[in-house]
């Protein structure tokens, strides 16, 4: 079957570039809305015996001195986020919830130093850049006995770019919902990214490693072909492998509880996008390299 991937390589390059540009947009105009883990302060979450009104409880415990961000996250069920309180200031505030909405019971209460919580996004930031970094380098050693016309450096260079392709359109995202629907990032968002990182690579490498293959094997009148052949040989095993792993995190997005789906949605989108890239832009843009090469 002829795909033609290679053929229309700058359809997919323009569409990756129109997310990879609102992505930007997004974060640019709303950045990501920071959980506590990273800024540090109190997550409190309580169930009443009653319908909430987020805005009333806000309003009154803001007239009580408490400077909150309250979110109901189910109908009974309430999200608030404050400063880092000590075990008093704990008890107090639930004193005065208690007097707002009648008895409540404490589901969970978090509370990170903001010195913790910046420590973790420096941790967070700097380990997402030594990991692209090591990958690339190591992609490049695992590659070097290639045959040409590529060196190996450059699938490398190529599966790091594939990879940040991927990790910045769920953030372009989360900026978006962060903005409009109050979501937050938190610590396991970081391991959503992580785990599309895995694989995202893991796709790209197939495909490249398929290249290598038929290089080898002198398949194809062209560097050109040899990379479209690659793509239609991998192609089936890409998606069904992809179409597996999204079909049992949209069951967990749809029938899991409100805590899980920020985790979910970020792998939905970060595995879709990176099974778009694997095929689509990574081995497309391997012959684009070349091709630009030979012009010079």
């Amino acid at each position: 079957m002829k795909l033609h991937i290679v053929e229309h390589r700058n359809r997919w390059f323009l569409f990756s570039g129109v997310l990879i540009l609102g992505s930007f947009l997004a974060l640019g105009l709303f950045g990501l809305k920071l959980g506590i883990d990273f800024t540090g302060g109190s997550l409190i979450e309580v169930q009443a015996q009653q319908a909430l009104n987020s805005e009333q409880i806000r309003s009154e415990l803001a007239n009580g001195g408490y400077n909150v961000t309250v979110q109901i996250t189910d109908k009974n069920t309430l999200l608030i986020r404050t400063k880092d309180l000590n075990n008093e200031e704990h008890e107090k505030l639930l004193t005065s919830l208690s007097a707002i909405v009648g008895s409540v019971d404490e589901l969970r209460f978090d509370s990170i130093g903001s010195v913790v919580g910046g420590e973790l996004r420096k941790t967070a930031v700097t380990g997402l850049i030594l990991i692209l970094v090591l990958i690339g380098l190591y992609i490049a050693w695992a590659f070097r006995k290639v045959s040409g016309p590529i060196a190996s450096w450059k699938y490398g260079v190529l599966t790091v770019l594939t990879a940040f392709h991927d990790v910045i359109v769920p953030l372009g995202v989360f900026a978006l919902l962060g903005h409009f629907m109050d979501w937050e990032i938190d610590i396991t968002f970081v391991a959503a990214i992580l785990t599309i990182l895995g694989y995202s690579i893991n796709d790209t490498v197939v495909v490249f490693d398929r290249t290598r293959e038929n290089l080898t094997k002198k398949v194809g009148n062209s560097f050109e072909e040899t990379v479209e052949l690659s793509i239609e040989q991998t192609f089936a095993r890409s998606l069904s492998t992809s179409m597996t792993t999204l079909l049992a995190l949209f069951a967990i997005f749809i029938f899991g509880g409100d805590t899980t789906k920020p985790f979910a949605l970020a792998l939905i989108i970060g595995i879709a996008v990176g099974a778009y890239s694997s095929i689509f832009v990574a081995s497309p843009a391997l012959v684009e390299w070349e091709l630009r090469n030979k012009k010079k």
